[in-house]
């Protein structure tokens, strides 16, 4: 009996286990079916779902010729382990004074900085901060090397001495000229965020669109057959063609490095544009910075020629002159009494000799001399406030340009505007009281170049698919308005051009041997607050060569030079720059040299050189490519081309310049055949760089040039068979004499057309202050101004 009960109990028991067990399981199905149902399947599709974000490539940054100025490449991250992750891991920095003293010489980076984020970081893992951040290729093998060095005998330690260091991909921007173009390319910090330049400008454009893909995996991670899944390609930016060019910018940069290592300015800018389609061809700024390195610190970010507003000075007379002539209230043999001017019941303006002047001369040499008073009687008493007003705006003073480049401003004519007394708008005529930006002065000073038309300025020149190269956008020749007649601008240059060739011109350390050059000098006063600052000043110059048909526009401001010569800041400092960058320029450009001025001015020995001159004519360029070569070479002759065949092969593949172009009869032209191995070197003797580069970019091989103007030897001999590849070496000559890149020496004060900022300057303005800015007269006087009513401080680059 007691048995029986016994079982019994156990069945019984053994039942209610088993009650108790379906009943929590059930009660578990239950839960995981409904309350944590929504949970469950967000897992499980963390596990089965698999998604990525695809990263697009930034577009590149060219200059007009394709050469690379910016663009993204790969890069690497360094981290340290600092913790064993287990008791059998040796991976991990066990020596942090030796491993921060290696990476130290290699990252440049602080060794102290290191050594204290591989001793006091309480984390496992860690980055080094931005030293460590994306670093280059070459930083990469640099590290491998530290870690796994070669004996004396040659043999690789195959124990790592640098435990712990470990590189992750990533991507970076690269800059390969350095501090080239600095303030007009910008640059993408190491959190890829764009800044400054066209970096910012365009980053719309360059960084294209994210992608997306998502696919359906097994356990394994294994895609499944039928998982549903969906793809986004990423799109990459686009790449940017400049209308810099890669060559005139450099000389730009070497006039500048000569200038700010001698003379230590505040601020050094160059704008190089070609006045016929209002491109861009150079820019550069002083002080500088490297975009590859911008954290070690950035002293100027400010684009001056877009950003910073300033008192033109006597550049800015270019404007008040056309404005003269196109109303036919300019006589340039008109005489007037130079010296003073005074308007009834206000300060007296002078001329910048002191208010002495050179007696009773004729309009055209108060120009050459740069007379504030001869501008004052067309302003004043001529053109009137209504009239000096609109010429001004219709040249574009107080207005944004619209070049594509960031935080443009658009300057100030408040005199003009709201005058609060008759001195206060006329002195404007000469560039007091009237801020600009040196890209309007670009825009203003190209309309008289290109015969009348003001055209909007631009520095990009097209963008173009990464893939295809498809060109998505282009700029081309903008008309805003036309400003002054072609007749007027025609006679605006030569009266220009004689003050850089007269012997009382101003501009007179401004000739370059064989061009004719026309402009205007500048020189304004500085100041702070109401009080002028002695000794400091703006000095300019802005002109275009050759005069009658102009290839190149130069603008050069220098602001506050160390020296107190201020009256040879422009021949010693400004002309130096401003001849050194046209003249190699032009060349470069293998413009040829004015027939007159080549000629020492002879009008009739030029006329008889001109008629022996063979008649020029324009043509379409034909399209070459797919033509036979032999067909290729007829069909230019019979357009009396000037044909070079690059190759060996039987057909044309490609040309330069490009089909239906513009050219000249007697223009040399290139044609490249399916087969260039074999090419036979020619002689390159007399060639402009452009045309090497052209040449050795066909053939990939690597040219190193000295000297500047044409070539005149070359390392591998006419004749020679190339394979591509190769390295050569080329000297260039000038065909004349180079201008100086240092200071001209021995120029009497007075004589080099610096500026004498001797007038009182109106009083206070809004926005915009009188400079003092007049010219300093031939007779070499070099007295120093009075102070008078003063505006506010501008602005100055």
């Amino acid at each position: 009996m007691e048995t029986k009960r016994r079982v019994n109990w156990r069945i019984l028991l053994f039942a209610l286990c088993v009650i108790i067990g379906f009943s929590s399981l059930s009660m578990r199905l239950w839960w995981l079916q409904t309350v944590e149902a929504a949970k469950i399947m967000d897992y499980a599709r963390s596990q089965w779902d698999w998604e990525k974000t695809l990263k697009p490539k930034r577009g590149a940054i060219m200059d007009r010729n394709g050469e690379i100025l910016a663009y993204e490449g790969k890069a690497y991250t360094v981290n340290a382990r600092l913790k064993p992750m287990n008791e059998k891991d040796q991976d991990y920095v066990k020596d942090p004074y030796y491993t921060a003293t290696t990476l130290s010489r290699i990252l440049n980076a602080p060794m102290d900085y290191l050594l204290k984020r591989l001793t006091t970081s309480q984390s496992n893992v860690i980055e080094l901060g931005s030293w460590g951040q994306k670093i280059t290729e070459e930083q990469k093998k640099l590290i491998e090397e530290a870690q796994y060095p070669k004996l004396p005998s040659g043999e690789q330690v195959k124990t790592n001495q640098l435990p712990g260091i470990y590189l992750t991909e990533a991507t970076r921007r690269f800059y390969p000229n350095n501090s080239f173009a600095a303030h007009v390319l910008g640059y993408i910090d190491l959190y890829d965020n764009p800044k400054m330049g066209l970096e910012l400008q365009l980053d719309e454009h360059l960084r294209g669109e994210k992608g997306e893909m998502a696919i359906m995996t097994d356990g394994a991670g294994y895609q499944l057959p039928d998982g549903e899944h969906k793809y986004k390609p990423a799109e990459d930016g686009k790449n940017v063609y400049l209308t810099i060019d890669r060559q005139i910018q450099d000389y730009v940069e070497q006039a500048l490095d000569v200038a700010e290592k001698e003379f230590k300015p505040k601020g050094l800018m160059v704008v190089v544009s070609d006045p016929q389609t209002g491109e861009i061809l150079a820019m550069g700024n002083r002080p500088q910075f490297n975009p590859n390195t911008y954290y070690k610190g950035i002293t100027n970010f400010t684009n001056h020629a877009v950003t910073s507003m300033f008192e033109p000075g006597s550049t800015f007379k270019i404007i008040t002159l056309a404005a003269a002539i196109e109303e036919g209230m300019f006589n340039p043999n008109e005489e007037y009494q130079s010296g003073t001017y005074t308007i009834k019941g206000q300060t007296p303006i002078r001329d910048h000799n002191n208010g002495r002047g050179w007696g009773k001369i004729s309009f055209l040499k108060g120009v050459q001399r740069s007379s504030n008073v001869v501008f004052v009687k067309l302003a004043y008493e001529r053109l009137k406030l209504e009239k000096l007003k609109a010429y001004f705006e219709k040249f574009g003073i107080g207005s944004l340009t619209g070049i594509e480049l960031p935080y443009e401003k658009k300057g100030n004519i408040a005199n003009l505007e709201n005058p609060r007394s008759p001195r206060d708008w006329a002195v404007t005529s000469f560039g007091q009281g009237v801020t600009v930006t040196a890209i309007q002065q670009i825009a203003a000073v190209g309309a008289i170049a290109n015969g009348g038309e003001l055209l909007k300025p631009h520095i990009i020149k097209e963008m173009r698919d990464p893939h295809t190269g498809a060109v998505v956008h282009r700029t081309g020749r903008e008309v805003v308005r036309r400003v002054v007649s072609t007749a007027t601008a025609k006679q605006t240059r030569d009266i220009l051009e004689t003050v850089v060739e007269d012997p009382d011109g101003t501009g007179k350390a401004y000739r370059i041997p064989g061009y004719s050059v026309a402009g205007k000098t500048g020189t304004a006063q500085k100041y702070e607050g109401n009080k002028i600052l002695e000794g400091h000043y703006i000095a300019s110059f802005i002109g275009f060569a050759p005069k009658d048909n102009p290839r190149l526009l130069v603008y050069v401001v220098v602001d506050d030079p160390n020296t107190s010569e201020y009256t040879t800041y422009s021949s010693k400092i400004v002309a130096p720059i401003f001849k050194s960058v046209m003249e190699r320029s032009l060349q470069y450009l293998q413009q040829q040299p004015d027939l007159q001025s080549a000629s020492g001015g002879d009008k009739k020995q030029a006329a008889a050189q001109q008629t022996a001159l063979p008649p020029v004519k324009e043509l379409t360029l034909p399209k070459f490519i797919d033509m036979a070569t032999t067909t290729a070479q007829l069909r230019a002759k019979q357009d009396e081309l000037e044909v070079t065949i690059v190759g060996t092969g039987t057909k044309i593949v490609e040309q330069y310049p490009a089909p239906f172009s513009k050219v000249v009869s007697g223009q040399k032209i290139t044609l490249i055949t399916d087969r260039v191995e074999g090419t036979q070197m020619p002689d390159l003797t007399g060639k402009s760089l452009r045309d090497v580069m052209e040449f050795a970019s066909i053939l990939h091989m690597n040219v190193n040039a000295t000297g500047v103007g044409f070539v005149d030897s070359q390392s591998i001999k006419a004749g020679t068979a190339l394979k591509g590849g190769e390295t050569l070496l080329v000297t260039l000559k000038s065909e004349s004499e180079p201008a100086p890149p240092a200071p001209v020496p021995d120029v009497q004060a007075g004589q080099d057309g610096a500026e004498s900022p001797d007038d009182q300057g109106s009083q206070e303005t809004s926005g915009a202050s009188e400079g003092q800015s007049e010219e300093a007269d031939a007779s070499g006087d070099t007295n120093k101004p009075e102070e008078g009513n003063t505006g506010q401080t501008s602005a100055s680059p």
